[in-house]
């Protein structure tokens, strides 16, 4: 039993190889010169449907060196057959090769995608992120360096308050606080 879908493809098949006869018999009365490609164009069909159907691409090829009937004023040469067939055979070499490479590609794309959606990956803007790394390590630098210095401020504010403090608890009444020595600069 065949599904649906391969019959509808053979049935597309049949349809086209239907017009592709009906161009040729309309270019054998008419007496127009007949190429594969005024026939494919003629028929609605792409080139490479004759190619891909010998027997369609024998018929041209038989009508085209057929002699001229009484309509009839030139015949296709040989020489644009090989045109012809030349040219299918280099377009047939392009698109392999650009299917290699496409096969090639792929499963380092699909590989690049699994790998950065699964989140084992590197993000996408690594540099953008290691740029703002650098800044915030500057930053974190700068503003250590303020608190180390209002650290060692304070420290010295603390020793100073608690000079006074000692010399004012240690001063004989009426004497009046002593003048309050100025901090020694903390070593590093």
């Amino acid at each position: 039993m065949t599904s649906p879908m391969i019959e509808g493809k053979r049935a597309d098949s049949a349809r086209r190889r239907e017009r592709v006869l009906q161009a040729l018999d309309a270019a054998l009365r008419s007496g127009q010169n007949i190429t594969v490609s005024g026939l494919a164009r003629t028929a609605r069909v792409d080139r490479t449907f004759l190619y891909r159907h010998r027997d369609l691409l024998e018929r041209a090829h038989a009508a085209a060196t057929t002699p001229a009937e009484a309509g009839r004023t030139a015949a296709v040469s040989r020489a644009s057959l090989q045109t012809d067939l030349a040219n299918a055979l280099e377009r047939n070499a392009r698109l392999t090769a650009r299917v290699r490479q496409l096969e090639k590609r792929l499963p380092e794309e699909l590989g690049t995608t699994v790998w950065t959606e699964s989140g084992l990956g590197a993000p996408a803007d690594l540099d953008q992120l290691q740029r703002r790394i650098t800044e915030l390590e500057q930053q974190l630098a700068y503003v250590q360096g303020q608190l180390d210095e209002r650290t060692e401020e304070l420290d010295a504010a603390r020793a100073a308050n608690r000079e006074l403090t000692r010399a004012l608890n240690h001063t004989p009444e009426g004497t009046g606080p002593p003048t309050p020595r100025r901090p020694r600069p903390r070593s590093g």
